[in-house]
């Protein structure tokens, strides 16, 4: 039975001046896992560790920003059925982060950009992103 793990993830927004919303992405890496796919950043929550305090570590160190408060969206979980090893679980756990100092900048050599919710429905996610954009659209239709 595969282990599941738990990841904080932040969906970054900013409001340009015509009121557009913006959502601030990167690309994973080739070698990880669902490599070359778009994300919404994050990552794994340690031991001793809240989800908040998991959240604006993970963000602070892969796109140097600081989170001041956040909103919970949703939680995801969903396993990847691999071909050739170990199933994967995971337990995202969604939060919409408006409120933080300093600009998105991909700090681990990825791809980023700032991209509007109709481009996020063109973009390749991994499998357990796909539910965001769909709530993502859903509140904003």
């Amino acid at each position: 039975m595969p282990k599941s793990i738990h990841v904080a993830v932040g969906v970054i927004i900013s409001t340009n001046e015509q009121q557009q919303t913006q959502y601030f992405l990167t690309k994973r890496l080739e070698h990880s896992h669902q490599g070359g796919k778009w994300e919404f950043p994050g990552g794994k929550v340690e031991k001793e560790e809240t989800v908040f305090q998991a959240l604006a570590r993970e963000l602070k160190e892969e796109v140097d920003i600081d989170v001041l408060t956040c909103i919970p969206l949703m939680t995801i979980n969903h396993t990847y059925v691999e071909k050739n090893s170990d199933d994967k679980k995971v337990c995202l756990e969604v939060f919409v982060v408006d409120n933080y100092t300093g600009e998105p900048s991909a700090q681990e050599g990825q791809q980023q950009g700032w991209f509007f919710l109709a481009d996020l429905q063109q973009l390749d996610f991994p499998k357990a992103n796909e539910a965001i954009i769909t709530k993502l659209v859903n509140q904003n239709s």
